[in-house]
């Protein structure tokens, strides 16, 4: 299967998907901890890619979604954002919103 079709079908088969270094018990580098604490804190079950083991996924991602960087975040089909604005949403409460609304309409 082509990198980015696997990439569409992670993206389509997880309502909440985190791309990012590590996992999320185990991030391999801060933003990605802070993110997934943030999403973790949230207290929906959610899907990751460790990028650190995909580096066709590392590679790819970033154009596909035309997001540079990482950790990203995946809501329904929607990239959410990195780091950054994963933390000021949670900060405002938004982001448990996301996550529940997404969960509980995946359920």
């Amino acid at each position: 299967m082509d990198i980015i079709e696997t990439i569409k079908d992670q993206i389509a088969n997880n309502t909440i998907l985190l791309y990012m270094k590590g996992s999320p018990n185990a991030p391999q580098c801060g933003f990605s901890a802070r993110a997934a604490q943030a999403v973790m804190a949230c207290g929906e079950k959610f899907a990751y890619v460790d990028i650190l083991q995909n580096p066709e996924i590392r590679a790819e991602l970033p154009k596909y979604a035309n997001w540079p960087t990482f950790p990203q975040l995946w809501v329904k089909g929607e990239l959410v954002g990195g780091s950054d604005i994963i933390t000021e949403m949670f900060e405002k409460g938004e982001l448990q919103s996301l996550i529940k609304e997404a969960a509980g309409s995946a359920a």
